[in-house]
């Protein structure tokens, strides 16, 4: 089934995975969950030796298990989860993860926009059996949000900053009260939430005074800050686990050299360090430096060696993948580049020699063409 879709959702994905665990869960569930908490957590973080499985369960998300166990105590209450980050964090990610763990599905979503509107989290009507019937129950479409309350499951809400505030009010009464009315019906026009709903939410902290939440709607969910990444075997070890899901994916048989990605952190680790030091918003690449865009460095530099190269990751082809995703505004971005390209990258490969000097030349070029 999974060969069918372009990208499987977790419940999909893990299917195998999450009804082995079912089967040997004995541990006590909240509401209507599909597994105990203790297994959420283990879905999502991974198993070791002393939780005495007799299959090994693989890590999914990498971060701190004091955010993923707050995360689960949070949406075993009543009240909603915030996870609250910088871009690429795993926000999404991780609320995938828990929803598919916790009811087996995570696809009752809905995009917080500027074009987002209350139609989006309540309901809507079927216009032609409106005029043809009237409004009934029948004819309402509801909303991602609504079949979460009837089912008892988490709907997830994405990028809830970057919707306006009447859209954002309106959720208030849905995690308070627990229950949404449609008044244009005379009779059933109650939607009474089941117990088990829930709603996870995401937000990034660069979207700070986009459309800040009000204090009565803060008040309804625990907030969840995830922090950048700033271990570097963490790092690597998510790029390489989001790498061999790619290289899966596309049936694509490439080593991944040790040298290579170290090379790639390496050198996000210096370009955030230098929009640290910045004194100007002229002087930082427009990109976040995430390592979601580390990865996506990684995947255009694997896809363009697969196709258009030998099969062989080389370093000019990293450098010039890189180059091309950072530099998004010109001349800025190009000059931010250029300027890291021969105050650090030229001195490393004049020290340290071998992929270095590869990865020079290929950004050289790089840059130099798209100047």
């Amino acid at each position: 089934m999974t060969n069918e879709m372009l990208r499987a959702p977790a419940e999909v994905k893990y299917a195998e995975e999450l009804d082995w665990l079912e089967s040997v869960d004995d541990g006590p569930k909240p509401f209507s969950w599909r597994l105990s908490p203790r297994m959420v957590r283990l879905f999502v973080l991974g198993s070791e030796r002393s939780d005495g499985l007799e299959r090994e369960i693989p890590q999914k998300w990498f971060g701190e298990r004091g955010f993923v166990e707050r995360s689960i105590v949070t949406l075993a209450s009543d009240r909603g989860l915030l996870l609250i980050g910088d871009p690429g964090t795993g926000k999404s990610w991780l609320a995938e993860l828990l929803s598919a763990a916790i009811c087996r599905n995570s696809t009752l979503g809905v995009q917080g926009t500027a074009g987002t509107t209350e139609d989006h989290i309540k309901y809507s009507w079927n216009v032609s059996m409106v005029i043809a019937k009237g409004q009934s129950r029948e004819s309402m479409i509801p909303s991602p949000i609504m079949t979460a309350m009837e089912q008892g499951v988490i709907g997830r809400f994405e990028e809830l900053t970057r919707s306006t505030s009447d859209v954002q009010d309106a959720l208030i009464s849905i995690l308070s009260e627990k229950y949404m009315s449609i008044p244009e019906l005379d009779t059933d026009n109650i939607v009474f939430a089941r117990p088990g709903f829930s709603i996870i939410a995401t937000a990034n902290s660069r979207d700070r005074g986009v459309n800040d939440l009000s204090s009565a709607l803060k008040r309804r969910f625990n907030f969840v800050r995830i922090p950048v990444v700033t271990s570097k075997a963490s790092e690597a070890e998510i790029v390489r686990f989001r790498t061999e899901e790619l290289l899966r994916r596309h049936r694509i048989e490439l080593d991944l050299p040790p040298t290579l990605l170290d090379i790639l952190l390496r050198s996000f680790a210096d370009l955030r360090a230098a929009a640290a030091s910045a004194r100007s918003e002229d002087e930082k690449l427009e990109s976040a430096l995430s390592t979601a865009e580390q990865i996506g460095v990684l995947e255009d530099a694997i896809l363009h060696s697969n196709f258009f190269g030998d099969r062989v990751l080389r370093a000019q082809t990293l450098a010039g993948a890189l180059v091309g995703s950072l530099a998004r505004r010109a001349p800025e971005d190009l000059a931010i580049l250029n300027k890291y390209w021969h105050g650090v990258v030229e001195p490393r490969s004049q020290r340290e020699g071998g992929e270095w000097t590869n990865f020079l030349e290929g950004g050289r070029q790089a840059i130099s063409t798209l100047s």
